[in-house]
């Protein structure tokens, strides 16, 4: 629901509630965690031309609701001058955080290498990142 409309709505029923307090109530910022670890993956979950898939899962970072995968690729392991970012968003009752990280247009029959991060909305970096590791886009899909 649009936090505008709901914002309206409540002056319009005479509450006296900000706008900050709705989008409190309704995205809740949770504590970080100390520490943010990689405990499954990276892994390629789809490896097609026009569409890879990159997932990992971490403990639950906190901080902000939303959250974004980052992965740094490219065709030379020393240079991941590329950047794809997906965005989710963390369920505070649950220990774990899925990312996945959508990648196009990549080329068939190319190497490519990667690593993973994540960070939150705001752009607070959560500091964890994966080892470089690497994927073959398959030829004649």
């Amino acid at each position: 629901m649009n936090k505008s409309f709901l914002a309206i709505s409540f002056a319009m029923l005479g509450f006296t509630s900000s706008l900050q307090q709705v989008h409190a109530q309704i995205s809740p910022t949770t504590q970080r965690a100390s520490t943010v670890r990689i405990i499954q993956g990276p892994s390629v979950e789809v490896a097609k031309d026009f569409l890879t898939v990159i997932r990992w899962t971490t403990n639950n970072p906190g901080g902000s609701p939303v959250h974004y995968g980052v992965v740094h690729y490219g065709t030379d392991p020393k240079s991941l001058s590329q950047t794809a970012k997906s965005p989710m968003r963390l369920d505070p009752t649950h220990s774990s955080s899925v990312f996945r990280v959508r990648l196009y247009d990549l080329i068939p029959g190319k190497t490519y290498y990667y690593t993973v991060s994540s960070t939150e909305s705001n752009g607070t970096d959560d500091r964890v990142r994966s080892a470089v590791k690497q994927f073959t886009i398959p030829a004649g899909l």
